[in-house]
């Protein structure tokens, strides 16, 4: 008997409650980091963490990794680190009384469900661009082989502040292969005393895994089958590219302001996380609303800032809420 998608978002916002709980067991406050973690885990999405060492953005995605039934995977991204011990290697094996030898490819840390990226903009680009076919065709290919990696498959990244010594940006392409870039602040002042409080004394806490990967990927297709309406596809891309300068239309402080701005997979990951931010509450109905949510998760790694715009000040959030502020819902009439 197949569920209607309604029960099924029922179930959805179930589950995301109860991980929420879980995870909850070890992590203090940060809500609305977890919430865009799950949103990106359901829309099929990538997610990298960005704030300076100490705030807990490893133990978030270990405690994840302990609420989830996946296969899980840590890489301690270092200088000296090289792509072959991301993807893996080739060895070579010898036949016991025998002249003849094979090339055995040993299968990396990569292949796994649930794969931490700790601190991976201290690599250089080089091993940075190892994870890159991985995040995008799910595969690896070496020595002329391609091998798949197994389903369901997340890249969760963490990455210190690019002005921190022994720091490489991320290369533009690398970046793109993000859903989205969340953003860790200071804890307020109560949580961090309950932080203190949790973490000086003897307390050992045992997580329970609540969803295993083949009700995953069963959560993840009933996201994309959530419909959406031509007036949150539009507005979708009317955001999209009114961050480009050269666009025809492009508001005067983006074209000031901004040495290019988002591709299409910008407006695919809007309207994924729409979807996805949607299911999470048992909704059936995306809107606007779920797009601006999402926008500088989405955005903030896409545009880039020129000279003119650094010299001033302004940031890639800044440009944002002018956006946000700019563009409006389109009228239905005239979709």
């Amino acid at each position: 008997m197949t569920v209607p998608l309604p029960e099924k978002l029922k179930d959805i916002a179930t589950a995301h409650q109860a991980i929420k709980a879980e995870i909850g067991k070890v992590i203090v406050g940060q809500e609305e980091v977890i919430d865009q973690v799950l949103i990106a885990i359901l829309a099929r999405g990538h997610c990298l963490l960005l704030g300076v060492p100490g705030l807990a953005k490893t133990l978030l995605v270990r405690s994840l990794g302990g609420v989830l039934d996946l296969a899980f995977n840590r890489i301690q991204f270092t200088p000296d680190l090289m792509p072959s011990d991301i993807t893996g290697t080739e060895i070579l094996d010898e036949e016991s009384g025998s002249t003849r030898r094979n090339l055995r490819f040993v299968p990396g840390p990569v292949f796994t469900n649930l794969l931490l990226a700790d601190e991976i903009n201290r690599t250089p680009p080089k091993t940075q661009a190892a994870l890159l076919e991985a995040m995008q065709e799910n595969v690896v290919t070496t020595g002329g082989k391609t091998f798949p990696i197994p389903q369901p498959f997340f890249v969760l990244a963490t990455q210190n502040p690019i002005e921190q010594e022994g720091t490489y940006p991320l290369p533009e392409a690398q970046l793109d292969r993000f859903m989205f870039l969340v953003r860790m602040d200071y804890p307020r002042r109560g949580e961090e005393v309950q932080i203190l409080r949790q973490t000086t004394a003897n307390r050992e806490v045992t997580l329970t895994r609540m969803v295993d990967g083949a009700a995953l990927i069963g959560l993840q297709r009933c996201v994309r089958e959530i419909p959406v309406s031509d007036h949150v596809l539009s507005y979708c891309i009317d955001l999209v590219r009114n961050t480009r300068p050269a666009e025809p239309g492009a508001p005067d402080f983006v074209k000031a302001n901004l040495a290019y701005g988002a591709g299409p997979r910008a407006g695919q990951y809007l309207i994924l996380a729409a979807k996805a931010s949607a299911a999470l509450e048992g909704r059936l109905n995306v809107s606007c609303a779920d797009v601006r949510r999402n926008a500088h998760a989405v955005l903030t790694h896409r545009i880039a800032c020129n000279f003119h715009a650094t010299g001033d000040g302004i940031d890639a959030t800044q440009i944002i809420d002018r956006l946000l502020k700019h563009v409006p819902e389109p009228d239905s009439a005239g979709i």
